[in-house]
């Protein structure tokens, strides 16, 4: 298990609907910190980081999840660290909370939530769009792929995709697998037309396809528990229902390539 890291200085908040915040921590990294008080449920945190560490079996570029301690003096002590909710403002609770590498360097890189097409091109591992729809297809992710855009300041002509925000994998707090052809994928179809076979989306494909439970369970084991509530047979649901869709994948991606976005254009094989 990782060692728990603590936020010593809040740099400020940013923008979603689980109102994270931007922590500098012990271990001098920056992170992406939403609490567990958060608007949209406590069970986002457990999602984001079971998600995210899947993403980073399968090989996709994903920025690394740990557990961060906000201590209430630090809470007490920054205005910025309230929720705001209808107009009120709640101080975010002190504890355990889920912390995602910021994805670029704070003092010398840029990050870019938006790339116009034309800047698309520049993008050095577009092709991990194709494959992150195999995690989304099987955590069922029921919000729209997520993306950030990194460069540094000496490489100004190329970016890097990192995939971000796995909150809503396993339906956010439902924990169930609503599938919808055109859920948890991303926006632009741009970022497909170099698909022309399933061997776009290797080796991720097959890495989940072959994923042993134990492994998914080594992930779960990590999760604070009070981030899905103590409801241990919730847990066990979840990740046996996770194994058991391992052999559905190419179906579900098969349904999003037979939709009427047609984001395949370039796939004309049977």
């Amino acid at each position: 298990m990782n060692a728990c890291i603590s936020a010593i200085q809040h740099v400020r908040r940013l923008r979603g609907g689980s109102q994270s915040q931007l922590l500098r921590a012990s271990d001098g990294l920056y992170y992406v910190t939403k609490f567990q008080n958060n608007p949209q449920h406590v069970r986002v945190l457990a999602n984001e980081m079971l998600a995210t560490r899947l993403g980073a079996l399968l090989g996709l570029p994903v920025p690394s999840v740990a557990s961060i301690e906000v201590c209430g003096w630090l809470i007490e002590h920054t205005d910025d660290l309230r929720l705001d909710i209808a107009g009120l403002r709640t101080a975010f609770k002190a504890g355990l909370h889920l912390g995602s590498a910021y994805a670029a360097d704070p003092i010398e890189g840029q990050l870019f939530d938006y790339l116009p097409e034309g800047l698309l091109q520049q993008v050095t591992n577009l092709e991990d769009f194709a494959r992150v729809i195999v995690l989304d297809k099987w955590t069922c992710n029921a919000d729209g792929r997520q993306a950030v855009f990194s460069r540094q300041a000496k490489r100004r002509a190329t970016y890097k995709a990192t995939f971000i925000d796995q909150g809503y994998c396993f339906n956010a707090g439902e924990w169930n697998f609503p599938d919808s052809p055109l859920r948890g994928v991303y926006a632009r179809n741009y970022v497909y037309k170099h698909v022309t076979g399933w061997d776009a989306f290797e080796p991720a494909l097959t890495r989940a396809e072959e994923m042993d439970i134990d492994q998914i369970w080594g992930i779960a084991a990590e999760i604070p528990a009070e981030w899905y509530e103590f409801d241990t047979a919730g847990l066990n649901r979840l990740i046996e229902g996770l194994y058991n869709r391992c052999s559905a994948i190419r179906g579900l991606i098969t349904a999003f390539r037979k939709s009427s976005r047609s984001p395949f254009p370039n796939w004309t094989s049977a």
